[in-house]
């Protein structure tokens, strides 16, 4: 096992090491997923199932598509 470290600017934006970029096949603009269970995370190349569930629950938010919520949310 290898520690790979990287810093959270102040957007909360972090970038992937080189090595885990390679051994996971990560390019640029390619997708991950976030997989979180009980305090553990794994990072992982996004699938296409992986999007599709993504993008037909994210059609189900629209009730929070406001501007209020925009400014409010926005930086998250």
């Amino acid at each position: 096992m290898s520690i790979n470290l990287s810093r959270v600017t102040s957007k909360f934006q972090a970038t992937i090491p080189r090595q885990v970029r390679e051994t996971l096949g990560i390019r640029a603009g390619d997708s991950v997923a976030y997989e979180v269970e009980k305090g553990v995370v794994r990072l992982r190349r996004a699938t296409p199932l992986d999007l599709a569930y993504a993008q037909a629950v994210s059609k189900t938010l629209t009730e929070w598509e406001s501007k209020a919520d925009n400014e409010a949310y926005g930086e998250l």
